[in-house]
Parts: structure tokens; C-alpha cells; sequence
């Protein structure tokens, strides 16, 4: 059984609204129940995981999924910044996108993205790309002091997908 503080927050860091739902419903397809913050772009994003700018932080332990093409401030330019956060150097990242562009895809994995997954069919890929995170989760094992950055507080941001899931992440 998990336990609270072993609870996976996801931060899906997506500025269109019709992705976001796609998202939502592969998790509520999948029957997952972790909660899940929306940033619109890089910057919101960024201001969750730092708790920032009257944002709540983002507990963890998370995992952070991120679109490359976003306004403000894009997804490899937060994950650079993410990389060079020493509290959140560490952050499991997924990189999911429309961009096929072979720089980016470097890019991502040079800054250490533990997946890189394109959205051609918003439908189907989203769920092969939530079961695929399930999946990573699963079977993953974090060091004991991950949950030692943890902080407080519920973000009106947050969904909980359906409330009688199969379990959380």
C-alpha cells in the first residue's frame, strides 16, 4: 500500500487545453489516481516546482512531463533549468510532444529525460505514454531521502483522477 509521502505528484507542463484533457483522461482510462498540477507554460511550471510567486510547491516525490513548444518559457529551456536546481536536479523528467525534431530529441536526452514521447494520435499515444510512465514508476526505486524536499499545501491546480482508481503510481 502507498503511503502518502510515497505519493507520485505529476506536473504535466502543457499549454493547450485539449492535450491537458487527452492527458487527464489516459490517466482516468488507466484508473490512476495521483495527483496531477497543470502548468500552462515553462514559467508556471517552474514557479510550482520552486513554489514561487504564491504558487504552492510542488511535493515530492513528482515526476514532471513536459511539451517542448510552450509560450514563455519552453520545455527544454525549464528542463535545463531544472538540471541546474540543486533541489531538483534530480527530478524524473518525460518529454511529451509534437515536436519529432532530432535536435530536440538530443537535446532532451543530453539533459537526461527518461523518455521522450511524441503525441501524433493524441488518443492512443497518450495512454501508451501514461502506461509507459506507470509502468516506470512501478518499477522504480528512489533513494530514502527523496521525500526530505516535500512541502505542504493543496494547489487549486490539482485533479485527482478518478477516485476509485486501480492505485497510484
Amino acid at each position: 500500500m502507498i503511503t502518502p509521502e510515497k505519493t507520485v505528484h505529476i506536473l504535466l507542463a502543457e499549454d493547450d487545453q485539449i492535450d491537458q484533457k487527452a492527458f487527464l483522461r489516459a490517466f482516468g482510462k488507466l484508473r490512476i489516481g495521483n495527483p496531477i498540477t497543470i502548468a500552462r507554460d515553462g514559467l508556471e511550471a517552474w514557479e510550482i516546482l520552486k513554489g514561487s510567486n504564491g504558487r504552492p510547491r510542488l511535493p515530492r516525490p513528482n515526476l514532471l512531463i513536459l511539451d517542448i513548444n510552450m509560450p514563455r518559457m519552453n520545455g527544454l529551456e525549464l528542463l535545463v533549468r531544472i538540471r541546474e536546481d540543486a533541489e531538483l536536479h534530480d527530478s524524473i523528467v518525460f518529454m511529451l510532444t509534437t515536436s519529432n525534431d532530432e535536435e530536440d530529441k538530443i537535446e532532451a536526452f543530453n539533459l537526461n529525460v527518461a523518455g521522450y514521447m511524441l503525441k501524433s494520435d493524441i488518443g492512443q499515444s497518450f495512454i501508451k505514454a501514461v502506461e509507459l510512465i506507470d509502468n516506470y514508476w512501478r518499477v522504480m526505486e528512489l533513494p530514502h531521502d527523496t521525500h526530505s524536499h516535500m512541502a505542504t499545501g493543496a494547489s487549486a491546480r490539482r485533479a485527482v483522477v478518478n477516485a476509485d482508481s486501480r492505485g497510484m503510481l
